[in-house]
């Protein structure tokens, strides 16, 4: 009898090892995450979404319940050393575990609105927001505040990734990406449904802190670096900024988002 633990044995009968349109495609539909929050967020949330499992032994204890589930639906994995768990996580910060998951498409705004239920809601638009740590950290703190959904408009190629999936510490899978249409129409929908638009500007802006939110808000936010365009920024119903001290020109976009955040759950 082998005395290697039966969680060294990667089972290769894998639900990922079957075909799903080639191996381009397949690449393109799966997403690598790691840190154990992360990882534990996805089983919690849509476990058929995960692919393959690797983790440390000093994980097994913890994880117990999601082997015993890939055991159960013959998803592979494989014990690896924290050498190996780097190389597959392009990272040090794996924290003892990677997984290949079905990346969740965004869905329409018509669809996202239509089964938004009535009442106080925030949403954020992320107008060029690409630094996956930056990323992460809003996601984070859209969970933490209960955030809806994160809004991008139609051409943006922003996406979650492993970085920012770990940054957000498991809040990328309680806050839906809804990708936008035509921006005038995106802003029409969301008028419809109760929603005013928040633009948050560096300067020039209405004092966030003495501001009457509505109890339906999407504040939308700009690049990190260049802001946010100027011509949506008109478009919005509101302009707030974040008063301070005036030592540092702004704060950064996902340490903003908190403190808009904080300000609307106050409210």
């Amino acid at each position: 009898m082998s005395d290697r633990s039966p969680y060294e044995k990667f089972q290769s009968a894998s639900a990922g090892d079957s075909p799903r349109g080639g191996a381009r495609s397949q690449r393109d539909a799966e997403l690598r995450i790691h840190g154990l929050n992360a990882v534990r967020a996805v089983f919690e949330h849509r476990p058929q979404a995960i692919r393959k499992l690797y983790l440390a032994e000093a994980r097994i204890p913890q994880l117990q319940p999601l082997l015993k589930w890939c055991v159960a639906n013959r998803v592979g994995y494989r014990v690896v050393d924290p050498a190996d768990l780097q190389k597959l996580a392009a990272s040090a910060h794996h924290e003892g575990v990677v997984a290949d998951v079905l990346r969740e498409e965004p869905t329409s705004l018509t669809a996202w609105l239509r089964d938004l239920p009535s009442g106080r809601c925030c949403a954020l638009w992320l107008d060029g927001v690409g630094n996956p740590h930056n990323l992460g950290a809003i996601l984070r703190s859209a969970a933490h505040f209960g955030v809806r959904a994160v809004l991008i408009p139609k051409h943006s190629m922003l996406a979650l990734s492993g970085a920012a999936a770990r940054v957000a510490e498991g809040g990328a899978e309680a806050v839906p990406f809804v990708r936008l249409g035509r921006e005038d129409n995106a802003m029409a929908q969301l008028r419809g449904a109760g929603f005013s638009l928040a633009a948050t500007v560096v300067r020039g802006g209405s004092d966030l802190f003495s501001a009457k939110l509505p109890q339906r808000l999407v504040y939308v936010l700009g690049a990190e670096g260049e802001g946010m365009d100027a011509e949506l920024a008109k478009a919005c119903d509101m302009r707030l900024s974040i008063p301070g001290s005036g030592a540092v020109e702004s704060l950064n976009v996902a340490a903003a988002t908190a403190v808009l955040l904080a300000a609307w759950a106050r409210a």
